[in-house]
């Protein structure tokens, strides 16, 4: 009878099969109007682009993070998540740079020390199981994230008429995104409800997530307001509880279900709106995503 794990590894081993890394050839970068482009999602394209590259010091955290991960952790990150994302930051930088955007910093070689601690740590006894719920949910919120951001993205380029970036470049990196996620959420669910972590376990998950949950690409203040850049160009603060519904759908499910009429973890909430909030008064528009709720 095969466990769960067995059928782990067999969706990530099909998974990677089904879906290789993008290729730039593949895409048609042509691009009809690059200052409406530019002016309209330039800071979208920018803030992705880092992201994606940073596959690179991702894996190395998650090194450090996790020495004693499962082969069926190592297999997806090595072999599929990261090749995969790294090649959504080659064809997105190929974008900016046809829109003539500087491409901002990536940080692909540091390790906090934060996370070489938690490493450690790890491996004290039921730490380890901690530390994996941990990453796959903050793998499922990034994921979930991504979907809704290339999603929105992907119809704002077809309404603009920039149908060949955004059928050749966005669109099959977002219909790469969900397998991601769904590799994250069948882990959890697992994690929580097949391997019965115990109450102490999951009391100090749920404490650990509230204090250190940040939004994906944030690692400092400028960070997080171009975070807010990218809400505010994709529309996220016209419905932020929506998103954020989204963005905590795992963790909702796993960590909070016994808080009955909990929508949104406040964290996440408080996050985005943050982000919003730092991003319209930057640009000299104070306002809060909540707002529109």
């Amino acid at each position: 009878m095969r466990t769960t794990q067995d059928r782990l590894r067999q969706f990530v081993e099909s998974y990677g099969a089904e879906h290789p890394p993008l290729t730039l050839g593949a895409a048609d970068l042509t691009i009809n109007n690059a200052a409406a482009v530019r002016r309209t999602y330039g800071s979208v394209f920018n803030y992705l682009t880092r992201v994606e590259l940073e596959v690179e010091r991702n894996v190395l955290e998650l090194r450090a993070l996790m020495p004693d991960a499962t082969e069926t952790d190592k297999l997806f990150y090595r072999e599929v998540w990261s090749p995969q994302e790294l090649q959504h930051g080659v064809l997105l930088d190929a974008v900016q740079h046809g829109l003539g955007i500087t491409p901002a910093p990536a940080d692909v070689a540091h390790v906090s020390t934060g996370i070489r601690l938690v490493g450690l740590l790890s491996r004290l006894p039921g730490m380890l199981d901690v530390v994996r719920l941990l990453y796959y949910l903050t793998g499922a919120a990034t994921e979930k994230s991504a979907v809704i951001a290339y999603s929105r993205l992907v119809n704002g380029l077809r309404s603009m008429g920039e149908r060949a970036i955004a059928e050749t470049v966005v669109a099959p990196i977002r219909r790469q995104e969900p397998g991601h996620f769904a590799f994250y959420r069948l882990s959890a669910e697992a994690l929580v409800r097949e391997s019965g972590l115990r109450d102490w376990q999951l009391h100090l998950a749920r404490l650990l997530r509230r204090h250190s949950f940040e939004l994906v690409g944030v690692r400092n203040r400028r960070q997080r307001a171009d975070f807010g850049d990218v809400a505010r160009a994709l529309d996220f603060d016209r419905d932020l509880l929506a998103v954020a519904r989204q963005v905590s759908l795992v963790e909702r499910d796993l960590l909070w279900a016994r808080q009955e009429g909990l929508e949104v973890p406040d964290y996440i909430l408080a996050a985005l709106d943050g982000a919003i909030t730092m991003s319209a008064a930057r640009s000299g528009r104070i306002g809060s995503g909540r707002d529109a709720l």
